[in-house]
Order: structure tokens, then C-alpha cells, then sequence
């Protein structure tokens, strides 16, 4: 099995996000996706390593993506303004971390964890649109492609709605054609390199560019 495509982008994000600490007044959230950038592009080439072994990859992929789920759902409690909705969705990931743990441990132990990444789709897609909603009923005027949290959520948003049918299904696929698995895996790339396209514009969306003028 090849480098997947996407790895590469991977790869451009987390190099990128290290700007994040050369900047006093960067969010903390923006501060805690160098590290998991990192351990991505470390799953991910680990991932590869093991189908090159010709080793199922099952165990390794419904920790990290149960891991992913866990991360992002942090992340979103973080950027909501509402303290409320801040502490609902601190208490779903706690109570999505042990459902998955469960899940992989006792019911999905020889398959992907399905039912749980679908559950996390739908939980991180419900609380995206959430954050949409309060964003566009802010009192004030903000330039939404200055702002980091627009690009991760419509990041999150695109990717979790599309990977919601493909990944919700996976068990039930491995007996396609060979010619359509090659095609979704396609289509899988282009998600992942969106994905870490738009992460990579919300690390440098508020970086200025000095401007010079010719005298």
C-alpha cells in the first residue's frame, strides 16, 4: 500500500499549525492541534506500515478515530460562547468516550466501530450547526475568514457529513466490486485533503502580510 495522498496534507497542516505558537495572542484550542497533528501523521504512517504487513488495522483505527472524536468535540466545547452549551458538551464527551470504549471492547471487537462513529458524526455535526447558529446571532460584526473556529467547524461540518454514510457502513462493504472500494477510497482522499486544507487556512487566516508600496 502506497502513502495515501492525504498524509501529505497531514503533514503541510502540522508544520503549519506551529505558527500558532509564535503568536502570544493565538487561542489555546489552536494551541492543542500541533500535538494532535502530529500523532495523526503518526497513526497514519503506523496504519500503513501494518496493511504493508499484510496486519489488520481494526484495533488501531477504532481507538484513534474514538481519540479524534474525543478531540474535536473538546475543541468545540472550547470555541462555543455559551457556558452552558460549553459544559453539555464536555458532559457528551465523557459519556461518548466510555459508550465507545464499551462498544470496542465488548460489542464491535472484530469489525470497525460503526455504530459509534456514526454516533460521532452525528454529535459533531449537531454541535457545528450549533456553533454556526450562535455565531451568526452575534451582536457584533466579526470577518469570518478571520476567524480560526469558522474554518475548523466548516471543516468538521463537510467532513463528518460526508464521512457519516461511507464510515457508518464500513462493515458492510468490504464485499463491493474492488472497482468501487477503489473509488470510495478516492473519495475518502479528497475529504481528508479538504479536511486538512481548511484546518491549514485557520492556522494562517490571521497572520498579516506586511504590504509595500513602491516610491
Amino acid at each position: 500500500m502506497p502513502t495515501p495522498l492525504f498524509l501529505y496534507f497531514i503533514i503541510i497542516s502540522f508544520l503549519f499549525s506551529l505558527l500558532v505558537y509564535s503568536k502570544r495572542s493565538s487561542s489555546f484550542y489552536l494551541k492543542l492541534f500541533p500535538p494532535f497533528l502530529l500523532i495523526t501523521v503518526l497513526i497514519e504512517y503506523l496504519g500503513v506500515y501494518l496493511v504493508n504487513k499484510g496486519k489488520e488495522t481494526f484495533l488501531l483505527y477504532n481507538f484513534f478515530t474514538g481519540f479524534e472524536f474525543c478531540f474535536y468535540l473538546f475543541i468545540l466545547s472550547y470555541i462555543v460562547k455559551k457556558a452552558k452549551a460549553g459544559r453539555i458538551i464536555l458532559y457528551t464527551l465523557f459519556s461518548y468516550f466510555f459508550v465507545t470504549l464499551i462498544n470496542i471492547l465488548f460489542i464491535q471487537t472484530n469489525g470497525f466501530h460503526s455504530i459509534t462513529y456514526s454516533l460521532g458524526c452525528l454529535l459533531i455535526v449537531v454541535f457545528c450547526i450549533y456553533f454556526f447558529y450562535e455565531l451568526f446571532r452575534r451582536s457584533t460584526s466579526i470577518t469570518l475568514t478571520k476567524e480560526p473556529a469558522f474554518w475548523i467547524c466548516s471543516a468538521l461540518l463537510f467532513y463528518y457529513c460526508c464521512s457519516f454514510p461511507l464510515f457508518g457502513a464500513a462493515n458492510l462493504l468490504y464485499n463491493l466490486p474492488q472497482i468501487l472500494l477503489y473509488n470510495m477510497q478516492n473519495i475518502v482522499n479528497v475529504m481528508n485533503i479538504l479536511l486538512y486544507s481548511l484546518f491549514t487556512i485557520a492556522f494562517l487566516c490571521r497572520i498579516r502580510i506586511p504590504k509595500y508600496t513602491l516610491q
